[in-house]
């Protein structure tokens, strides 16, 4: 077949395909264009979930008559105008194909007013290269897309298509997502003639609560923990949600690069990691997250759709999320109320490790001792012997130290829990977890003081990779030998192992050098041999940590409380399971039926 150029109307419906896929795609686009000319308030209406109809409507600057034509022609754009602006993009849409790519597969009507005109214009476009006249029409200022049987002219497209209860699922989740990123705007969505949502702008702290509310559901709000960090070039907001409110699909993440969400696998492991030490395994954590850095950082121009982007520093971008939200997780204390700011004043830091309070921790090669509890008495004895009470029992509200987040300890439940007071209300602790967590946190921090020591090994061992692979290792050497394992190059896809890190000195090092390459290869970094040597510690703090059934004295149960509120990530045991609950006034009153 001869070379030949191809119709107008086959290359809009091939950029269609690129872009098009449902009529989520569809709204994207439209919200993106409304967003990028500066709406405060967008309308949509969709009919059989925008398969039969998709119309927006917003409030924003509008398009000039003379312009009509040109928005619906490829490659036609008010966001970008040279080679500079493509490498600093900080609109949403920029390629100028959406509406081209839309009309090509529908039939598209676009009325627009811009504020200085008296009269709105509209025009239309048939699935096909025709222009249509352009016409007045009533409209205020802004602008109005309509979209009118979507894949009409692409039957074999249509079919692709899922169920309507499906499809709208996706632009519902699709309009979360902008309403997310956007609380400045007000959005209005009905389906089917009936209201689904109407979400106002949020312009202040306790609109923007409520907004969180509508979309991902109160208990999130009640879960969550805001953060604020800054560093250099990049900037981190949003929220947390604490690591005992985590859920069994990843369906609560949301993530935001310069207000454009996005997936990313960068982003996505800098946020699991930051979590791995605090969650049960199979749960995910929730989290909404803004990242903010210099446009120029940023490729957003890999894919048509905009969700995929590529950092020029990745391995920059990785560490910073990385250390900041495991910072920010180690700090969540008992007492941390929800949405409640995790505060930065001391800005984080590459290598910036959360601090421990706690003194006298165990080295890593002392086996914890089975059969004591070491949690000696440090308070005041008047914190718990006053006059006309038990000991143990809570002290008077002017006493010192009454405030303390996981109170005064009680009493002794079945040897496995510690049940306290605090001015909420009844404390739950689960003893044996709680200490894991602590013995943990010690000797992580033993561990970190003392360096990784290094175990030569009497066989070096040989490893057959790729040759990316081998470049890799070859190009970060020093970090290697930082996490205390000797690599060096015998040939273009084999590698000798010398030495490894004492601690690892049994484990199979093969696979684990496997995982640290095939790391660095897709993020840059890895954190592969740290966390293999964090669980072998998490194996010795599980079994040197009390045990059930062993009884501890109230000053012991009490130094365990004021133990756990000076510890990092006290909330989870090792395992990522709580080490403790609280049940506050109302509940128990709820359950004794009180004032009803």
């Amino acid at each position: 077949m001869s070379i030949r150029r191809l119709s107008p109307q086959l290359v809009n419906q091939i950029a269609a395909g690129e872009i098009v896929e449902r009529p989520a795609s569809v709204l994207k686009e439209l919200l993106e264009n409304s967003l990028d000319a500066g709406a405060t308030r967008i309308v949509i209406d969709m009919e059989q979930a925008g398969v039969k109809c998709l119309r927006v409507t917003d409030d924003g600057r509008g398009i000039a008559k003379d312009e009509l034509t040109l928005a619906l022609s490829r490659h036609a754009t008010s966001k970008i105008g040279t080679l500079d602006d493509l490498a600093s993009v900080a609109s949403l849409g920029f390629r100028g194909e959406a509406l081209p790519s839309i009309a090509s597969v529908s039939r598209l009507t676009l009325t627009s007013r811009t504020p200085h005109d008296t009269v709105a214009w509209r025009i239309g476009s048939r699935g096909d290269d025709a222009e249509g006249a352009i016409v007045p029409a009533a409209h205020p200022a802004g602008t109005s897309v309509e979209v009118l049987d979507l894949f009409f002219n692409v039957p074999a497209r249509r079919k692709f298509l899922r169920t309507e209860r499906t499809e709208f699922g996706h632009a519902d989740t699709l309009l979360r997502r902008i309403a997310l990123s956007r609380f400045d705007v007000a959005l209005e969505l009905s389906h089917n003639g009936r209201s689904i949502s109407r979400l106002r702008a949020a312009p202040d702290p306790a609109a923007r609560e409520q907004r969180l509310a509508d979309v991902c559901g109160g208990r999130f709000g009640e879960q969550a923990v805001y953060v604020e960090y800054e560093v250099g070039d990049f900037r981190l907001h949003g929220w947390l949600g604490l690591p005992t409110a985590s859920r069994t699909q990843a369906d609560l993440q949301y993530f935001y690069v310069n207000g454009r969400a996005v997936r990313d696998k960068v982003l996505a492991h800098a946020v699991r990691q930051a979590y791995a030490d605090v969650l049960y395994h199979g749960r995910y954590p929730a989290y909404i997250l803004y990242l903010h850095l210099d446009p120029a950082l940023v490729d957003v121009n890999v894919h048509p759709t905009k969700y995929e982007i590529r950092f020029r520093d990745s391995r920059s971008v990785h560490g910073f999320l990385f250390t900041t939200l495991k910072r920010a997780i180690a700090q969540l204390q008992p007492g941390d109320r929800p949405s409640q700011r995790t505060p930065a004043t001391e800005p984080a830091a590459a290598g910036d490790a959360p601090a421990v309070t706690n003194s006298g921790y165990a080295k890593f090669r002392q086996m914890p001792s089975q059969t004591f509890l070491a949690l000696h008495v440090a308070e005041s004895t008047h914190g718990y012997f006053n006059a006309g009470h038990s000991p143990g029992a809570p002290p008077h509200a002017d006493a010192q130290d009454t405030a303390a987040p996981l109170g005064y300890a009680l009493a002794q439940l079945h040897g496995v829990f510690v049940l306290a007071q605090n001015t909420s209300g009844l404390v739950l602790v689960d003893m044996h977890a709680a200490h894991e967590r602590i013995l943990y946190e010690q000797l992580k921090q033993a561990f970190e003081g003392e360096g990784i020591e290094a175990q030569a090994l009497l066989v070096p061992l040989c490893v057959n990779v790729s040759r990316a692979e081998a470049d890799a290792a070859e190009q970060h050497v020093g970090a290697f030998r930082e996490l205390g394992l000797d690599l060096g190059r015998l040939g273009l896809e084999t590698l000798v192992v010398r030495q490894v890190p004492a601690a690892l000195a049994g484990v199979d090092v093969e696979p684990l050098v496997r995982d640290v390459l095939a790391d660095l290869l897709t993020h840059a970094r890895s954190d592969r041999i740290r966390l293999a040597i964090d669980e072998l510690l998490s194996s010795v703090a599980c079994h040197g940590a009390v045990r059930a059934h062993r009884n501890l004295t109230v000053p012991e149960m009490n130094r365990l409380l004021r133990d756990m509120e000076a510890t990092p990530r006290s909330g989870q045991c090792n395992h990522g399971r709580p080490t403790w609950v609280q049940l506050g006034l109302r509940e128990l009153d709820r359950l004794f039926l009180r004032g009803q």
